[in-house]
């Protein structure tokens, strides 16, 4: 058995890890990377192996960074099953759909660009047509039922508590190669315990090989106390100023999140019950719609939510109101009254939200919440820094908003964490490699996990193979 490593690893994107089991080919995940837009078209727009020569494609999530170049793989010649849990397949037919919107806005005005220049037009990594094609490939199984995807090779999908459908990989395989049982695990991206909505990451008892996330495998998350009270404390801060909360969010798992918090808050009365809240966002609009169909990923206390009052919507509420359409988005501008505002995207980079934070940043009474990571060179991390001028849709903006943070929010599991859900094998993996995270990270989680005792620690190379 072969493991080539394509993507993700020694950085957080991008991830395809390419399995060579019993003259069969599997790949796990399929994401587009992200980066410069020159190393980025052409890293998306050309693979490093044979799409045609798949037999298999296994997909831990919906993320695009794991999930966002299936439509190009099945472009290329792909034609084997797409095999994902069924929360994964209805966030793809969404996720899928919007990227390739992205793609062919962003070539469009790359190609504006090229003609003035004289150069010729470029094609986007796939279009919408493509997107849709490729949803005709996906197959869907639950958690914990394992299923035999090919001879001597069965799939179990364990929860991973990250997003909505989010799985941790586990192949059972019988090698003819080396004539030995082999149990790959392969954990996708780990949740955190404990967080509202989903259950909390599944343990696994044993792995021979091991592929584990490690973004966070250097650090603890800080201990922002109760989240409920911060947001709380925000929530009123800026009401009694009348300001605005204008809060950048990721469309799935953030944006549901925060509903679900403000939902509660204003249930227990530490909120103004007649405070608008506005989802202006169509992705976060319909992934929400998607979290509602699956109840059986929601954890104890999102049960005993419904259960208390059957009528209850753990994503709505009376002054909850999410806006869809164009001009619904733009009425927002004019309100005049305290409320809340979500949209995306998560690191302000485009989207709705520009146009929110445009109206608002230059207003002391209202706050800019931002909640999770912010990349370098985002507006995103530009508020964060609380630059004193930001330049948003190509204008400047003095910065006279507030702007807070809460780092209570990330769904990936901190280096204690991840420790302490491989300290759950009672097998521990013969072979480990670490996927998912900026190189420093994982060579120092790599240290963390042989002082664990865990025998060969390996943080691969850009298109590294190991032979098990």
């Amino acid at each position: 058995m072969k493991i080539t490593f394509h993507g993700a690893v020694r950085t957080v994107t991008g991830s395809q890890h390419l399995l060579e089991i019993n003259g069969k080919r599997i790949l796990l995940d399929c994401g587009l990377y992200q980066g410069s837009r020159k190393e980025t078209y052409e890293r998306n727009q050309h693979f490093p192996f044979d799409a045609a020569a798949l037999d298999i494609l296994i997909l831990s999530h919906a993320h695009i960074d794991h999930s966002g170049n299936i439509p190009n793989l099945v472009k290329s010649g792909f034609r084997g099953d797409i095999i994902c849990t069924y929360a994964t397949h209805d966030l793809c037919a969404i996720m899928l759909r919007d990227s390739a919107k992205i793609q062919e806005y962003d070539i469009e005005f790359l190609n504006k660009k090229r003609a003035r220049q004289k150069l010729p037009p470029l094609e986007p990594i796939y279009t919408m047509a493509d997107a849709v094609e490729c949803l005709k490939y996906f197959v869907a199984f639950g958690y914990e039922r394992p299923r035999q995807i090919m001879p001597g090779v069965t799939l179990t999908f364990y929860d991973a508590g990250h997003i909505l459908g989010s799985a941790m990989v586990a192949l059972d395989i019988e090698d003819q190669e080396s004539k030995q049982d082999i149990r790959l695990v392969f954990s996708g991206d780990i949740g955190r315990p404990n967080r509202p909505i989903l259950r909390d990451p599944t343990f696994i008892d044993e792995a021979d090989v091991l592929l584990i996330e490690s973004t966070y495998g250097d650090r603890l998350h800080q201990d922002e106390g109760d989240t409920d009270k911060k947001l709380e404390r925000i929530v009123n801060e800026t009401y009694q100023r009348g300001g605005k909360l204008i809060v950048p969010a990721f469309a799935i798992g953030r944006t549901q999140e925060l509903v679900y918090r403000l939902h509660h808050l204003v249930k227990q009365g530490d909120i103004p019950p007649h405070l608008p809240v506005f989802v202006d966002s169509p992705l976060a609009i319909d992934a929400t719609g998607i979290y509602r169909l699956h109840p059986e990923a929601y954890d104890e206390e999102t049960a005993q939510f419904l259960l208390a009052d059957r009528q209850a919507d753990p994503f709505g509420f009376a002054m909850m109101q999410y806006t869809r359409s164009v001009e619904q988005s733009k009425a927002l501008n004019f309100l005049r009254e305290p409320a809340v505002i979500i949209s995306a995207s998560g690191m302000a980079e485009a989207g709705r939200i520009l146009h929110h934070l445009k109206n608002n940043v230059e207003d002391p009474r209202n706050t800019i919440l931002i909640t999770g990571w912010q990349a370098p060179d985002t507006l995103g991390r530009r508020l964060v820094e609380r630059q004193p001028s930001v330049n948003i849709l190509g204008e400047a903006y003095q910065l006279r908003a507030r702007v807070e943070k809460m780092n209570g929010l990330s769904a990936h599991a901190d280096r204690d964490e991840l420790l302490a859900w491989v300290g759950h094998f009672k097998q521990r993996p013969r072979h480990t490699y670490l996927v998912h995270g900026e190189e420093e990270v994982s060579l120092t989680f790599a240290n963390s996990l042989r002082q664990q005792g865990l025998p060969d620690v390996q943080v691969p190379y850009l298109g590294q193979t190991f032979t098990i």
